[in-house]
């Protein structure tokens, strides 16, 4: 399953909290836009809710919902966030089992 780091989790309320879906339920939910041979390309928005099939993930009030293909993607996966100079967040995964910070990284 998904594990999320506190960054992760303290990025997604704000994201949450400044959108149009500010309530308990809300979160983000990734979801698979496009798969190539060599890559996968994630969707990310925010739902007011999971959709039948999510997988969800919570830590202290934060919610990520995972569609199917997203969740047998990133079962294995940790999803942190840093925030930029210019206060854009980024959004990267890395292995659970990695030691060595294998990660991929999306903004």
């Amino acid at each position: 399953m998904l594990a999320m780091t506190e960054n992760a989790a303290t990025a997604i309320r704000a994201i949450v909290e400044s959108s149009d879906f500010d309530d308990d339920r809300a979160g983000l939910r990734f979801s698979i836009h496009s798969v190539t041979e060599d890559e996968a390309q994630l969707a990310v928005t925010v739902a007011p809710d999971a959709f039948a099939g999510d997988e969800q993930v919570e830590l202290d009030g934060a919610h990520v919902y995972l569609d199917e293909a997203a969740s047998a993607m990133l079962t294995d996966k940790v999803l942190d966030a840093d925030v930029s100079d210019e206060g854009e967040v980024g959004f990267s995964f890395a292995d659970q089992s990695s030691s060595d910070g294998a990660s991929a990284e999306f903004r």
